[in-house]
């Protein structure tokens, strides 16, 4: 069935999310082409330099609704989304990888398309941050990665009935492996002194420093991310059918694609035709 485009992406939408895409993966990745001489390289400061995302990804918000990319029904529907993932995110917090919010933004991405999916995974995480008391450097990395989830499940190709779970569950299940290595980006410079075979070497060759942080990966949160993956493919594969015919009937009743038209009401039309009868 064919998603319900609840965003609109239109021109400057599109370009937004793309700027916001492009900053977000240099602020991932700059360990792999960070000059060796430049001060990052060596201290803490990282995190915070690139904490200027955030204003990035509440910019491609702005964006949507003043270009009219958002109506009242896709701001509501955004805003019941964002607080139902914000309350089940701290419900499997800390529970070996155990976390119930990216089948809901897999799921809706698939419905909505995949620019309600951008937008509603970074308000989902930021929403959640804002309850926890999670607001830190590391937040704009997790409204990224998840607003990246949700983009992804709204460009998934077509797909029906039982083939359509079973591709959103495996969806899942590699979007939270990706998830939890995009966000290990942000700290493993840091994370491990100089010196081991794990430690991040400015300057070093790329292809040297992923292989150290493959292996920083597998040994410090493999098993949490694997938690992430198997939670995301379950509970999609258990709820995805009764979730999507939920979301589809909302979405079927906003009528998000609608073109709004407007007529003359009946009573003013007969007041109209009895002013312009001659006298």
């Amino acid at each position: 069935m064919t998603p319900a485009s609840a965003v609109r992406l239109r021109p400057r939408s599109v370009l937004a999310i793309a700027v916001v895409s492009v900053a977000g993966l240099l602020a991932f990745g700059w360990p792999l082409i960070i000059d060796p001489g430049s001060g990052i390289a060596h201290g803490g400061d990282a995190p915070f330099v690139f904490a200027l995302l955030l204003p990035l990804l509440l910019a491609v918000v702005l964006a949507e609704i003043s270009e009219g990319g958002l109506d009242v029904k896709a701001v509501a529907m955004l805003g019941v989304l964002s607080a139902v993932g914000a309350v089940l995110r701290p419900l499997g917090a800390g529970s070996a990888g155990v976390e119930l919010v990216f089948f809901l933004l897999v799921l809706a991405g698939r419905v909505f398309g995949a620019g309600f999916g951008f937008v509603l995974g970074a308000t989902t995480l930021f929403a959640s941050a804002l309850i926890t008391g999670g607001v830190g450097p590391w937040l704009p990395y997790q409204m990224l990665g998840a607003a990246w989830v949700g983009l992804g499940a709204g460009l998934l190709p077509r797909a029906t009935g039982r083939a359509e779970v079973a591709l959103l569950a495996a969806y899942g299940a590699l979007a939270g492996l990706a998830y939890g290595w995009l966000l290990n980006f942000s700290f493993w410079p840091f994370a491990v002194g100089p010196g081991t075979g794990l430690s991040f070497v400015a300057g070093d060759p790329a292809t040297a420093n992923l292989h150290r942080f493959v292996l920083f990966s597998i040994a410090t949160s493999l098993g949490w991310d694997l938690g992430r993956a198997i939670t995301n493919a379950v509970l999609i594969a258990v709820t995805g059918r009764a979730v999507l015919g939920a979301l589809r009937r909302v979405a079927h009743k906003a009528a998000f694609d609608a073109t709004p038209e407007f007529s003359r009401a009946p009573e003013a039309s007969a007041m109209v035709e009895t002013r312009d009868e001659p006298s």
